[in-house]
């Protein structure tokens, strides 16, 4: 009788394994559904990556730096053009 709560401890711990295992799977296929419609959601969203929004972001940088500068340069100009109005 000693072999009978044994092989019932056995089966049980054999069971539970097995559980697990299916469980990790169902885990693993959910996972895998959710990441594809959660891609297929962004797609349809038209949003974009992270890699092409900081290629705009760099692009909006030297473009602010280039209307600086010639902010600069105007500003430059046209006080020379206003000097040379009051000695004409």
């Amino acid at each position: 009788m000693t072999q009978g709560p044994n092989r019932f401890l056995d089966d049980f711990a054999k069971l539970m394994t097995d559980a697990a295992g299916v469980a990790q799977g169902a885990r693993r296929e959910v996972e895998t559904a959710f990441k594809a419609q959660a891609e297929r959601f962004l797609s349809d969203m038209d949003v974009v990556s992270r890699e092409e929004h900081e290629v705009v972001k760099e692009m909006a940088i030297r473009a602010l730096d280039k209307v600086e500068e010639l902010e600069s340069r105007l500003a430059k100009l046209e006080k020379g053009e206003a000097g040379s109005d009051g000695e004409a």
